[in-house]
Formats: structure tokens, sequence, C-alpha cells
């Protein structure tokens, strides 16, 4: 399989419902400091083109490292998964330029495994070491390496809003329902939130961060997304939606829209007052806005790939599933080295800060 690529400006990416690989996304991510690259894919043999957006970060003297988030779009059949890979990061190593150890890809294909998970005949994926070897089968080098973590999700609950809202409530687990309307009853309102209201919410997330045991974006992560939304728009639309009682702010999150889909990036709760269910009336409401603005698809984010009590996701399947919707298991993140002595040196690091 051979691939070109055609540089172009980051303000000709094409149109797309995933968020990560739009023009707001690259521009986000440049207020943080990443060098932005995007390209036109032109697969052959003659396939569907595409494009892709690629961050360049820094993470060393001298050294790189190359993200392609939630990309690229364009993806062939799941058996030609590595070699597409293979292919494609072949074409980029020039004009990644010489000091770019690796790219890593954060996939949004469907995972090679999703039909035997959904038919129950696996529980969650199979092991790195398994995965990797389906992976590279038919490429010409074998090295494409699974990442120890995914850079975004693996798996995601993804509601379906094009419906009227009472089929949309019809569709969710009857404790959820229940909590919707008990969040009312208990005197939580919900409302729109302004830049103002951000550092109450990152206080409320480093609260969430703690009591479930996540890593945390910095504060400049969240600023970035609400400057560049208000500064730089590029099409782009954010809600930021607030749930309070008597002005005590409960819970709240972070939608982005892209084209049909709206993305719920962050959440956070409070420790206190978690019986009168913010978090419900948060969900439920950024849904109905995000239907109004045309959304057909309320992506949650990560949950567990199943009903897997084990997985460090299980307790946001649990309570996301509650909504409807379906999962989506994707491929999660694959590192390509390009030089293999500074990608280990990579990480061996980043394994040491994660551990």
């Amino acid at each position: 399989m051979d691939i070109k690529l055609k540089p172009k400006e980051p303000q000709e990416l094409l149109p797309t419902d995933i968020l990560f690989q739009t023009l707001y996304w690259a521009r986000v991510k440049s207020r943080l400091g990443c060098r932005v690259l995007a390209f036109d894919i032109q697969p052959e043999p003659a396939s569907s083109p595409g494009d892709v957006l690629v961050l360049l970060q820094k993470y060393g003297p001298g050294l790189k490292s190359a993200f392609v988030p939630q990309g690229p779009e364009v993806s062939p059949g799941k058996e030609e998964y590595g070699p597409f890979l293979e292919a494609l990061s072949q074409a980029m190593i020039q004009p990644l330029g010489p000091d770019t150890a690796f790219i890593r890809y954060d996939l949004p294909w469907e995972s090679q495994y999703a039909y035997e998970m959904q038919q129950g005949k696996l529980v969650g994926f199979p092991e790195s070491r398994l995965r990797e070897m389906r992976m590279n089968m038919g490429t010409q080098f074998w090295n494409l390496r699974k990442t120890s973590m995914d850079m975004t999700v693996a798996s995601t609950l993804v509601v379906d809003l094009d419906l009227p809202e009472k089929d949309i409530l019809g569709r969710m687990k009857p404790k959820t329902r229940y909590n919707i309307g008990l969040a009312g009853r208990r005197g939580v309102e919900v409302h729109t939130g302004s830049v103002e209201h951000l550092p109450a919410f990152y206080d409320l997330y480093l609260q969430t961060a703690v009591r479930n045991g996540f890593a945390t974006c910095a504060y400049q992560h969240f600023a970035a997304i609400f400057n560049t939304h208000i500064h730089d728009p590029c099409n782009s639309q954010v809600l930021f939606v607030l749930a309070t009682c008597n002005h005590e702010l409960l819970a709240g999150g972070i939608v982005a829209i892209s084209g049909h889909t709206a993305h719920f990036l962050y959440g956070a709760s409070s420790s206190s007052r978690r019986h009168l269910m913010g978090s419900y009336a948060v969900h439920w409401e950024a849904m109905r806005q995000s239907r109004l603005r045309g959304c057909l698809r309320y992506d949650m984010g990560a949950v567990s790939p199943g009903a897997d009590p084990e997985h460090p996701f299980y307790g946001l399947y649990r309570f996301k599933t509650g909504f409807g919707g379906n999962i989506e298991m994707r491929s999660g993140s694959w590192d390509f080295p390009i030089d293999e002595q500074k990608y280990q040196a990579f990480t061996n690091t980043d394994n040491l800060v994660r551990g």
C-alpha cells in the first residue's frame, strides 16, 4: 500500500463530526504550545481521500512527538488497519522533521474486536501483545505498538439525539429518568455558564478527580477551550452547563459541538449534596441543548467496554449506560516509532510518571 500526503493549511481541513480533527481543536492546541500540521491523504490504489490533523509537541531538548488526535477519519477495512497506518506513517516521516521520535495515533476506527465483544465472546480487549500481532499482519516492518494508555477513549457511550425528547427519555433506564426528575423536584436549577464560572468549575473538577482517582488537566487547558471559542470560534460551539441549588454549584459539564455530534469533554460534581442528582440534570440539559443545535449524537465519553466490575471505568459504565445509547468500541492509541532509542526513552519516562 502506498499513501501520498499533500501539506495544507489547517484552515483547509474538511468538515467533520470528529471534534479533535477540526480547525477549532487545532487552535486550542496551538494555544497550548503545539505546532499544528495538516495533510490531504490520497491512498493508492485509489480509494476515498481524506485529510488529517497532526500536532507536534516537544518533550525534551530537540525532541518532538507527533500526535494524531482521533484520526485519521478515513479508514480502510479492519484487516488493512496496520498496512494503512504503516504507509501513512512512512509518508509522514519527512514532513515531520528529523527530530520527531514517534507518531501516536488515537484511532477513531471501530475495534477489530468489536463484533466478538458485542456478541459476548470477549469480555474486554485482548492483551496488547495479541492486539499488536493482529494490527501488524500484512505490514512490512511490524512496527506498530499498542500504547499502555489511550489518549482519549477506546470505548465510548453515544446517545441517539435524532428522536423526540420523550423517546430519548424513554430509552433511559427507569432509575436515570427518576433521578433527572428528582433533581428538579429538589430545587436543582440548570443554566448556561460563562468563562467567569470556569474557576469554580475547575475546583469542582479537582474534587471529582480526587474522589475518582483520575489524572487531571491543567487549568490552562480549560482556558484554551473557552478562549479559542470566544476569540477565534472557527464555527465551533461550546456548551457550559452548570447545575446549582440555592446558588451552590453542584455539577457542571463542558460540551463541544462539531458537525452533528456533541462531545461531552469534561464533567465535575461536588463531593457534597450528591443526593440532589446534579450530574443527571447536567447531562439531560446538555442533551436537550445539543439536540436544539442540530446534533444527532451525544458522545458521553469513556466507559468500560462491558459490565466488568474490575475495569477502572466500570463506575462510568454504570452511570452513563443509564442514559441509553450504544457503546462504540474503538481501536485506541497506537505508536509508530521513528527513532527506536528516543522512543524507548520517552516510554520509560512516561511509564514512570504514570506509575
